[in-house]
């Protein structure tokens, strides 16, 4: 009896297993981008992104989204190093995660074409700190197993909010500039693939 108990609830874990998979949307990386904006001499700016990103959408609603701070890609090599340990520390705090609960079943009650606009706020975990950040994005369901979701406009990050203000005064000191804003526009677009 005990046996036949265990079987049934195997069988019952393994098919609640594949009924939350189904409901799973999981992020295309090699789709998708989150990129950055850096303003020095308080006149030049410059876009940045990073070159590595992941995360899911479950069936409950709940949306993560994870970047190792190693990937940041500058398209200068150096400045990507001076970036990774002077102002990220990414022997220490090796990557930056998002997570927010969105409406429950969101993408699924969506029919292929349409669109919605959601406004959300999530906590963004970096640099040790977790802070809550309102997001304003753009949902298009472009297939039953694809989906697009866009900043309708660029989130600031404020360094002073990740303790991220000294690295970035170590930045501009290694590089002569006279000043890095420490206000970051962080705009994204995320392509979710059904699973």
């Amino acid at each position: 009896m005990k046996k036949a108990i265990s079987t049934l609830l195997c069988l019952f874990s393994i098919s609640v297993g594949f009924s939350v998979q189904a409901h799973e949307w999981n992020i295309d990386s090699s789709k998708s981008v989150v990129s950055f904006v850096s303003v020095k001499k308080n006149s030049i700016g410059e876009v940045h992104r990073f070159k590595s990103i992941n995360g899911n959408l479950t069936g409950t609603g709940h949306f993560e989204l994870t970047i190792p701070l190693k990937s940041v890609d500058t398209g200068i090599a150096i400045r990507d190093e001076r970036m990774q340990s002077m102002l990220f520390d990414v022997s220490r705090y090796p990557k930056v995660i998002f997570s927010a609960n969105l409406k429950g079943k969101l993408l699924e009650n969506m029919e292929p074409g349409d669109t919605q606009v959601i406004s959300t706020e999530g906590q963004v975990a970096l640099h040790g700190l977790i802070q809550t950040l309102h997001f304003k994005a753009y949902v298009a369901k472009l297939a039953d197993n694809k989906a697009m979701v866009t900043s309708l406009k660029p989130t600031i990050i404020n360094a002073s909010d990740f303790n991220l203000v000294s690295g970035i005064e170590s930045l501009k000191e290694v590089a002569k500039l006279s000043s890095i804003s420490s206000a970051i526009p962080v705009s994204f677009v995320l392509v979710l693939n059904k699973d």
